[in-house]
């Protein structure tokens, strides 16, 4: 049994496991907790994915200002790695997705930016499968563009999270279908180099961190502009070393990705479409299918272990629908 809260904004049924694009999204892995375990508790606007009352994830779902977006992530210690809107950049939000659309900014805010809209979502749940646990859901989102709301793209999002237990990591899956409306011919998505799916850490994390990637390239001026199935980063937050992962899945167009770090000022991760010198073109009725994975666990991680859970995760995402 889990525990759910008012959900305003919210309607039953629509969070599931999804059989969108290439086949069940992919989290059948997740540890052997029973559903006492697992918790979800909604408000009018954010989502909290406990386990046996310890946060495992909070989903803004509802735009905060611009967008919803993955506000906090904590490895099984209990160590929230991400960072909420600072003060240096308000417009970056914990793990976000964001591009440009037909030449509107989808990743500054403001009203000249466009505003990705929670449309539709329903609650969230337990599901079952192989004798194991995990939270899964989907949300609706429109695309707006300024001044008049004008409907760019609809996107449906679909989140699992869960505890890997013998990888010893907090798991957070996430599919993203961005298809145009019904009318439109096509969308084009461009973007700086950074536009793509982006994760600002916690402040302590900013200095002294490392990356490493799936080549086993490491610094910014190894990965930063570097193509690469996987991206991850080490550094201690509050005193807590931690490593994070983002995984960039075979599926996805233009794998593996072209990536952008950064350390200088503050620390930045993200797994881009290269869309600033590639720009995509979605055409009607042929969505953009997207899938990635985050990571993260206690302790600085070797590659071998980040490479394994990559590794079975892809295995998974090759299921087919039951």
């Amino acid at each position: 049994m889990f525990v759910h809260e008012t959900t305003t904004g919210w309607k039953r049924g629509l969070w599931r496991a999804a059989a969108l694009g290439a086949g069940i999204l992919f989290l059948a892995g997740a540890a052997a907790y029973g559903q006492a375990d697992l918790r979800v508790e909604a408000d009018q606007s954010a989502v909290v994915f406990k386990l046996a009352d310890k946060p495992l994830a909070k989903y803004q779902y509802v735009e905060n200002p611009a967008k919803p977006y993955l506000a906090e992530l904590y490895s099984p210690g209990g160590v929230n790695v991400l960072r909420d809107s600072p003060v240096d950049h308000k417009h970056h939000h914990g793990l976000m997705f964001a591009v440009a659309v037909d030449g509107v900014d989808f990743w500054a805010e403001g009203d000249k930016y466009g505003l990705q809209k929670h449309r539709e979502g329903e609650e969230p749940r337990v599901i079952e499968r192989d004798g194991r646990s995990w939270v899964v859901g989907t949300q609706k989102i429109d695309w707006v563009a300024p001044p008049n709301d004008k409907l760019l793209l609809q996107e449906t999002r679909t989140m699992v999270v869960g505890r890997v237990a013998d990888s010893k990591a907090t798991l957070v899956g996430g599919q993203l279908v961005l298809e145009t409306p019904p009318g439109k011919d096509s969308a084009t998505l461009t973007g700086s180099p950074y536009f793509g799916l982006g994760m600002r850490f916690v402040q302590s994390m900013d200095k002294g961190g490392s990356f490493l990637n799936a080549d086993g390239k490491t610094g910014v001026k190894g990965t930063n502009e570097a193509r690469s199935a996987w991206c991850a980063y080490s550094a201690s937050a509050d005193g807590k070393p931690v490593t994070v992962a983002m995984f960039d899945l075979p599926q996805n167009p233009r794998h593996p990705a072209t990536w952008f770090t950064m350390d200088e000022g503050f620390a930045y991760m993200a797994a881009t479409l290269n869309l600033s010198k590639e720009p995509l073109k979605i055409q009607s009725g042929n969505p953009l299918v997207l899938r990635y994975a985050v990571a993260v666990w206690d302790g600085k991680v070797e590659k071998a272990q980040i490479d394994q859970l990559y590794q079975r995760v892809v295995k998974l995402a090759e299921r087919k629908p039951e």
